[in-house]
């Protein structure tokens, strides 16, 4: 059982894989960075909102209280609906997506084409078969 693990996590698909998740847990970051600390603030001076984190609808209030952001309202007891934080999401996904489309078209680039097979030759039409044939009586 061990030999049967160790031949299935040893196998290239896997060492593959593995290495890709942790490529991909280092590029989750730097995406994050270029939404939180690139493209928000851009995004927010364009529309006049310091901070789409902090944009939410207040659905259910029992204290009454005015909230300054999503996490007092919800640890005051309300029930908000966190729409910042769902924009936030969306365009940290447009991102990684328009990312790794640039990223794989890229690599589709460098990788090397294929020269495909050379065809197999023709098979003689029947005039160059039989002057093969009459050749070789006339060599014998």
């Amino acid at each position: 059982m061990l030999k049967e693990f160790k031949e299935f996590a040893l196998k290239g698909n896997m060492m593959d894989m593995a290495v890709g998740i942790i490529i991909g847990a280092a590029f989750g970051s730097v995406v994050t960075s270029l939404v939180n600390d690139v493209l928000m603030p851009i995004i927010s001076g364009i529309i006049g909102s310091p901070d789409f984190s902090n944009l939410y609808l207040l659905l259910r209030n029992p204290s009454g209280a005015a909230y300054t952001s999503v996490k007092a309202a919800r640890d005051g007891g309300a029930v908000a609906l966190a729409v910042g934080l769902f924009i936030n999401a969306v365009i940290s996904f447009l991102a990684v997506a328009v990312a790794l489309f640039f990223l794989v078209k890229a690599l589709n680039r460098l990788r090397r084409q294929e020269v495909p097979p050379p065809a197999a030759p023709a098979p003689p039409s029947d005039e160059v078969r039989l002057l093969g044939e009459i050749r070789d009586l006339l060599r014998r």
